[in-house]
């Protein structure tokens, strides 16, 4: 119990996905913030860690069959998977929820005012998350392929224009923190997401969206910041040593 408490929560997370579903019943980020041990981030909340460590003790046990363990894939699936799964969702979503909250804004904006900064912050989001997703496309992703396959025959690793995979990893992590507390912002807003009383079916399935859309940010970044980034940056490592 002890171990599980000295983890970061990111390791934990990466060790068994369905924890993510306790960190986010407390409200305990995993992901911009999974650097942080249980302690620390129930100190922070005020949360007592012996409760929260029997909820995820229950959650360890139960059956995790149909969890994928990303943590043993090897980078360039995993790549894959990120781009197919969450790149595309987040491509497809942006113009779906733009519209929802642009017709929420009129219909509603009078009485919910609340809903023009929403959807201002998810506007800023999705101009920001399409151009940071090209670059992990262009530049970082492309660069931690060539690692995973270069040749054992190639005993020269070519230094990228970047320097180091550490520097573009930096860039982005900065960006999911970003992004993190800009939906944080509009979680706080929606009241986490909680409709209204007078709130039409429309309103009600936008809010919907936007919690999905956010889920899904959060898996999203959490393969990256706690699972991709790290092993590349221990690929990179054993790469230069033995050149």
């Amino acid at each position: 119990m002890t171990r599980t408490k000295e983890k970061t929560i990111g390791q934990m997370v990466a060790d068994n996905y369905r924890t993510a579903e306790i960190f986010k019943a407390h409200k305990i980020d995993f992901c911009c913030n999974g650097n942080r041990t249980l302690a620390e981030a129930a100190s922070k909340k005020g949360l007592q860690v012996e409760v929260i460590l029997e909820e995820l003790a229950a959650v360890s046990e139960a059956n995790q069959t149909d969890q994928p363990n990303f943590k043993t894939w090897p980078l360039d699936l995993l790549i894959d998977y990120i781009e197919k799964k969450h790149h595309r969702y987040v491509e497809k979503q942006i113009p779906v929820l733009k519209q929802y909250l642009s017709k929420l804004c009129k219909v509603h904006g009078e009485r919910h005012p609340e809903l023009f900064q929403i959807s201002e912050h998810f506007n800023v989001s999705a101009g920001e998350l399409a151009m940071h997703m090209k670059k992990e496309e262009l530049v970082l992703f492309p660069y931690i392929k060539k690692m995973v396959n270069r040749p054992e025959t190639d005993a020269h690793l070519e230094a990228p224009r970047f320097g180091s995979v550490r520097n573009p990893i930096a860039g982005m992590m900065q960006e999911h923190d970003n992004e993190g507390e800009r939906f944080r912002k509009i979680a706080k807003l929606s009241e986490d997401y909680t409709p209204p009383s007078d709130a039409c079916n429309t309103y009600r399935v936008a809010f919907a969206l936007l919690q999905e859309f956010e889920d899904d940010l959060h898996r999203h970044i959490h393969l990256e910041n706690n699972i991709l980034f790290p092993k590349a940056e221990l690929l990179e490592a054993h790469l230069l040593n033995h050149n």
